[in-house]
């Protein structure tokens, strides 16, 4: 090729060089085989991994789900593992990765309610091996402990921020009779365009809500953190940003609920978590929802002052909470973006879908 000037061979130069760095000449960007999901930062998410949290997740459904729900479904669980593998990778920089006397204690912690035979029934039902379920609790203690060190070390709540605080929601500490401090994680099934959760998963109807809702209770007895699950899948405007903390529910006001929620919140100690328990439509007694509820704490009546020391760890709680609980989705956002993520599952989806 004949150029008519320096000037234009150099410009013609710099438009190659510009296209060959962006992968439009040249080499193109090799792809992976077919078990490979996705990487991060180099390293690999197989396929074979996904299917397993997939039968795990979907174990229990009394319908499987097909076609486009089920590649939604791998999706949303690809988005976690890659999500975690960020996680892992900074952890093992860190050297924070969970050690065997911490799984341990976690595993006895969640077989404690139960015998030998039905926890490996349990197991079997999920479609887990003693190995899986101990892989699983490895990861969720080590993403823990990035976010503790990361995040959570960082929270600080001061003795003014708690007067301020009690100052301003002073009312509320006058518990004219006994109060239950309750979390929800909530599935509808219709979608509601209202609800914005982080991962911006709604279910479309009954079936995917009942599997949805089935898929999530998996996930908090596999050990994960209830507030984190109501924060990316909850579909209840009013509490999934914040964790799906309910705040102080009245006694009274649980005698004009569903009469299986009622006797679930008798029967709950703090920290426990209930099953699935459907809203139903009166008259109908079709399900509208599906809940799952955590019990935090329960309160006798009576006024509370400043210096009682379960107003000033309520106050603490809530304000540690709702401080972490943003920190903590901004913090997954930023590794996210320093990350070097190529997500090969989205792009065979979208190949498919022009095809069509």
């Amino acid at each position: 090729m004949r150029f008519r000037s320096p000037a234009q061979a150099r410009f013609l130069c710099a438009i190659f060089f510009s296209l060959w760095m962006a992968g439009l000449i040249g080499c193109s960007k090799s792809k992976p085989g077919p078990d490979v999901v996705a990487n991060v930062n180099g390293r690999k998410i197989m396929r074979a991994e996904l299917e397993k949290y997939y039968g795990n997740q979907t174990a229990g459904n009394p319908q499987a789900p097909l076609g486009e729900q089920a590649s939604s479904l791998r999706l949303s669980i690809l988005e976690d593992l890659i999500q975690q593998e960020i996680m892992l990778q900074r952890a093992e920089k860190l050297g924070l990765i969970a050690t065997d006397e911490e799984v341990d204690s976690k595993l006895n912690e969640l077989k404690a309610p139960y015998t030998q035979e039905q926890f490996e029934k349990r197991l079997t039902e999920k479609k887990l091996t003693a190995d899986d379920l101990k892989r699983e609790i490895r990861r969720n203690l080590t993403v823990e402990k990035v976010l503790n060190k990361e995040v959570n070390s960082k929270v600080n709540i001061t003795d003014g921020d708690i007067t301020d605080y009690y100052g301003q929601h002073k009312a509320e500490f006058n518990y004219v009779e006994p109060e239950y401090h309750l979390a929800r994680i909530v599935v509808s099934t219709q979608p509601n365009p209202q609800v914005h959760n982080l991962k911006s998963d709604k279910a479309q109807n009954d079936t995917q809500a009942r599997a949805k809702i089935q898929q999530l209770l998996n996930r908090l007895e596999s050990g994960e953190d209830f507030a984190t699950v109501a924060m990316n899948y909850s579909e209840d405007p009013d509490t999934s940003s914040n964790g799906g903390d309910m705040g102080f529910v009245p006694e009274s006001a649980m005698k004009s609920t569903d009469a299986a929620i009622r006797e679930a919140v008798a029967k709950m100690q703090p920290g426990h978590i209930s099953g699935v328990l459907p809203l139903l439509m009166p008259g109908t007694h079709q399900p509208v929802e599906y809940m799952i509820l955590k019990m935090i704490s329960r309160e006798p009546a009576g006024q509370r002052d400043l210096n009682d020391p379960r107003v000033q760890q309520r106050i603490h709680e809530e304000l540690r909470q709702a401080r972490e609980q943003l920190l903590r989705a901004a913090f997954s956002e930023v590794a996210r973006n320093e990350a070097k993520v190529d997500n090969y599952l989205a792009e065979e989806i979208m190949a498919r879908s022009a095809k069509k």
